[in-house]
């Protein structure tokens, strides 16, 4: 069976990949340029690498439907448009299967949890997070009414090497990492008991392609691809002292003070969409019908992304 990933060599595709050719699947990987993947494996160097660029390309849709796929995994659709594409073009087509990579921020703010991957009332609170579930509800309904063989895929706060991790102030500033490196004082919003939600991207690539060879089971269905277990700001920050092997020191500030503590604007808008979406994700649904059993915890994943941090110059260490 031919199967084509859009977005390749992202976080998600530098493990999908090999999982998919060392499984025998004909794949394709497309990315807009001939990035390299996070991590390389044997793989990456006999894989069919083809160059499109979806947002420049006006014959993209009809480029993929010459390759005739069987599968397509689209990890960097991010509107409502580009989805209604796909589905209109690949109408009376051999695809068998489309997997959408959605958000866990299309989930929004929680009023229960943990969250239901099947409650489709959701109050996305941005752009992002309302187009992912905009594709998400049309998907649904194109399944529901016409067929549209698709299968819907949540991933958290994608983490591990190579990647820009969430920090324990719920933004991606060095800052915080470095002062927690020396053993300095460091201070967390509110009561720090926000949730932040690392998954590995192998993990993540694991449901996918666990979708893949489970496809009666994923038709129609919505997955969130997570660890099995989450961490709360105050937890994160607490692990990380001891990574580094200092006691904690950990004081806490109302939102408007912490603001002026962490000192950048963009840092805090940024903490904020991460923070207000705080949430437990379940992947019970993921295990029974997939059979998913996740590879790293959550600390795991973080001390993998933290130890890269370090390899690559970005947290010093005495």
């Amino acid at each position: 069976m031919k199967v084509i990933v859009i977005g390749a060599s992202g976080h998600i595709g530098t493990y999908l990949i090999p999982m998919l050719v060392n499984a025998g699947y004909d794949t394709v990987a497309i990315t807009r340029k001939m990035t390299p993947p996070y991590e390389d494996a044997p793989a990456w160097h006999t894989v069919k690498r083809e160059q499109m660029d979806r947002e420049n390309d006006v014959d993209f849709i009809q480029n993929l439907k010459s390759m005739e796929p069987d599968i397509i995994v689209d990890l960097v659709n991010f509107n409502i448009k580009e989805t209604r594409k796909i589905v209109e073009g690949f109408k009376n087509t051999k695809l068998s299967h489309y997997l959408y990579c959605s958000s866990c921020w299309a989930h929004g703010m929680a009023e229960t949890i943990p969250f239901d991957p099947d409650d489709l009332r959701k109050e996305p609170l941005d752009d992002y997070g309302k187009d992912k579930f905009a594709s998400e509800m049309y998907l649904k309904e194109q399944y529901r009414q016409n067929g549209f063989p698709s299968t819907v895929i949540m991933p958290g706060q994608i983490s591990g090497p190579g990647w820009a991790i969430i920090n324990p102030w719920g933004n991606t500033s060095i800052k915080v990492f470095q002062d927690i490196a020396d053993g300095k004082e460091i201070a967390l919003p509110n009561f720090g008991q926000e949730i932040l939600h690392h998954v590995h991207g192998y993990d993540v690539a694991q449901v996918f392609y666990k979708a893949i060879t489970h496809r009666n089971q994923a038709l129609g269905e919505s997955f969130d691809a997570d660890a099995a277990t989450h961490i709360t700001l105050y937890g994160f920050a607490k692990h990380l002292y001891e990574y580094f092997g200092h006691e904690a020191k950990i004081k806490f500030l109302p939102w408007s003070e912490w603001c002026q503590y962490e000192g950048s604007p963009e840092e805090c808008d940024h903490t904020y969409y991460h923070i207000v979406r705080s949430g437990v994700f379940s992947i019970e649904k993921a295990r029974t019908l997939l059979e998913y059993q996740p590879k790293y915890t959550c600390i795991e994943t973080i001390d993998l992304a933290v130890k890269s941090y370090i390899d690559r110059g970005l947290i010093k260490v005495d």
